[in-house]
């Protein structure tokens, strides 16, 4: 065998080896996705005008599923501990979200400043909600939106084992 095919073979079995790597990457990323937001298509279901989204608990206990805001594609985490929506500053850029007055509020990390806005249309599954107030975040560099109480009060909420119950009122 020549010297120029044993270098060819030596940069195929690298190729190879690099090839099936970034394979098991992109399997094992969406695993981790999939465990991470295991609702990224929301179960609806309509009954007698009653629509009902059923979201799965994820592994670390929490609720979070794909919607969106102003028809833009998000992902949300509910937080029943949290007043308003609150939207990370990159995503309410992204969102075209306008900011209003600053004013402080309390979390977990101390008290920040946050502005006011306001969401036209807020969707999870065929659940829609309309003129949401909600805050921006600056200091947040997530790419979830907290799903807070100013959303989450327009609606029937019941858990039930590893499952939440969301229903239109």
């Amino acid at each position: 065998m020549s010297e120029q095919q044993s270098s060819m073979g030596k940069w195929m079995m690298v190729f190879a080896w690099i090839s099936g790597l970034a394979l098991l990457v992109l399997v094992f990323d969406e695993q981790l996705e999939a465990q991470f937001n295991p609702n990224r298509q929301p179960i609806s279901a309509n009954d007698k005008g009653v629509i009902e989204v059923k979201l799965q608990q994820n592994r670390s206990g929490h609720y979070v599923t794909n919607g969106t805001v102003n028809h833009e594609p998000v992902v949300f985490l509910l937080d029943t501990g949290a007043t308003h929506v609150s939207v990370p500053q990159h995503l309410a850029n992204r969102l075209q979200l306008k900011a209003g007055a600053f004013y402080p509020v309390q979390t977990a990390n101390g008290v920040i400043n946050v502005a006011q806005t306001s969401i036209a249309q807020l969707a999870i599954g065929d659940i829609q909600l309309f003129d949401v107030k909600a805050s921006i975040n600056p200091s947040d560099q997530s790419d979830e939106i907290l799903l807070g109480m100013s959303a989450l009060r327009q609606l029937e909420f019941t858990q039930k084992g590893q499952w939440l119950i969301l229903r239109s009122l």
